[in-house]
């Protein structure tokens, strides 16, 4: 029998943690007051770590090989810079299985919008050349004196951004370019248009085994709340099927 990748109640996780981003917001907005009580609450992605964690488990990754909380357990050396802090990074028998980055935007979107492209760009540039250097590789490999090969297989990285659904941030925006011409794709596209052109585009340059996007418009906490994809490969699901995937892998190898 085949085995399902994704937990039976992976939906149910993806609308817990929705749930709790939206009402974290609120919980911040209340105890530290106005929109940068919001953004530092540190609490608005929990739930995706919950879903990395309900997901590992059902691939048989056992917990401890799982770290979501700590600084020093989700610092990993850099080439470009000495050190970056992830969300999640999963090390299971002295291996790198997976890293995973989650960030969300809620207004001011014509201000953030090229930084976090140029975060998740740099991030994932500055990860390759460590890997390709053996930065990542198991500590028992580093000494090649007792003749054992190096481990060539490279951790899943994987992106998830999730935006706000509102007007602001559906509509067209104009662009120009006096030197050269753009790509056409770019002409009057949305900011959550060009979220998922990145998206697509970092999955495409091999820069990310898969970045996801979620829009999801603005909750009081109180009522259901929704998100939508905006193309099959950014879809949510195929973000966590292929991080199982990864990780049903590693722990049958």
């Amino acid at each position: 029998m085949m085995m399902r990748l994704l937990p039976d109640d992976f939906d149910e996780l993806v609308r817990q943690a929705v749930q709790l981003f939206w009402r974290s917001r609120i919980d911040g907005s209340k105890t530290q007051g106005g929109t940068r009580g919001q953004v530092i609450s540190g609490k608005n992605m929990d739930g995706f770590l919950e879903i990395v964690r309900s997901v590992a488990r059902h691939c048989g990754i056992p917990e401890a090989a799982v770290f979501t909380t700590g600084r020093a357990k989700l610092t990993l050396p850099g080439y470009y810079r000495p050190i970056k802090n992830w969300d999640v990074v999963i090390v299971y028998r002295h291996r790198l299985i997976s890293v995973l980055e989650f960030k969300s935007q809620v207004g001011s979107f014509g201000n953030n919008f090229n930084n976090r492209s140029e975060e998740v760009i740099g991030n994932a540039a500055d990860l390759w050349v460590a890997a390709q250097k053996g930065t990542y590789l198991p500590t028992r490999h580093k000494d090649h004196r007792d003749g054992e090969a190096t481990d060539p297989r490279s951790p899943f990285l994987g992106y998830l951004m999730l935006l706000q659904d509102c007007e602001k941030s559906t509509r067209p925006v104009h662009v120009d370019s006096l030197h050269f011409h753009l790509f056409p794709e770019f002409r009057g596209a949305s900011y959550a248009q060009r979220y998922k052109i990145l998206c697509e585009r970092l999955m495409e340059q091999n820069l990310y085994g898969a970045a996801s996007l979620m829009v999801s418009p603005e909750t009081d906490g109180t009522a259901p709340v929704s998100w939508r994809s905006m193309s099959e490969a950014t879809d949510v699901r195929n973000l966590f099927t292929q991080l199982a995937a990864c990780l049903h892998a590693a722990a049958q190898s």
